[in-house]
């Protein structure tokens, strides 16, 4: 089966199409979504909308997901996050907000691990972002695949042969060769918020009978992304962010 990755949508319902279209236009036959649906975009209620109109569709939950619910919280994001959640709460139905607030904060199934920062310690929110803290979560997760978000940038760790954890960048739309046996944490990228200097939204698919991951980036309209962030009069940075990718 291959399974669809989505982290860090980031209220970003254009990008958030795009990547769908090009999932199912690529045999994608189940979708998860590794947390943050929501904060810094202009689609919040939408995004949600969608996700939830996908059957059978695995969902964890996020930080920027969390502080919609709980607000003290909300002060461990930096001012430009906080402004974006005291938005995108005005913009959320009860129903809406009850189902960000249900997610859990990690799912397994079978022999992967779905969660938004690390397995180890998820709800304290630690950045995946060098080879010590993806042997950490790897660890925790006890299982050979773990797919996470959190960082906005697509990394590929494993287990080497000497039993070290070692990393690579994965090139866009190339199979990766990913067995099981040795195991795998690939940090997906964000669809909605892409932070490496190219603005095309970011996914990954996985084929379990295969054994390989692709990772790839969707070119989308992120200019008129930024335009209806303006619009919505949400912090000028969000758009640039959008224009320029970073």
């Amino acid at each position: 089966m291959i399974t669809a990755l989505f982290a860090d949508v980031h209220s970003n319902l254009t990008a958030l199409q795009a990547c769908l279209r090009h999932a199912r236009d690529h045999g994608a036959e189940r979708f998860a979504f590794l947390g943050d649906l929501v904060g810094y975009g202009p689609d919040p209620a939408a995004v949600i909308d969608v996700i939830t109109g996908i059957p059978g569709a695995l969902v964890v939950k996020g930080n920027h997901d969390e502080a919609i619910e709980v607000e003290p919280k909300t002060r461990d994001l930096n001012d430009l996050a906080y402004d974006a959640i005291v938005w995108t709460r005005t913009a959320l139905s009860p129903a809406q907000k009850q189902f960000l607030s249900s997610l859990p904060l990690l799912l397994r199934d079978e022999d992967v691990c779905l969660v938004h920062a690390s397995a180890n310690r998820p709800e304290r929110w630690p950045y995946v972002d060098d080879a010590v803290a993806a042997r950490r979560s790897m660890d925790a997760a006890g299982a050979p695949y773990v797919f996470c978000g959190h960082v906005h940038d697509q990394m590929l760790y494993f287990r080497t042969t000497a039993g070290n954890t070692a990393s690579f960048r994965p090139p866009a739309g190339s199979p990766m060769p990913i067995p099981r046996h040795r195991g795998w944490l690939a940090i997906v990228g964000s669809v909605g918020q892409p932070r490496d200097g190219n603005p095309a939204a970011a996914y990954a698919l996985f084929d379990d009978a295969g054994e390989t991951m692709t990772f790839h980036r969707i070119p989308y309209d992120h200019l008129a992304t930024a335009r209806r962030i303006r619009e919505a009069r949400l912090p000028e940075l969000l758009a640039e962010r959008l224009e320029r990718g970073f």
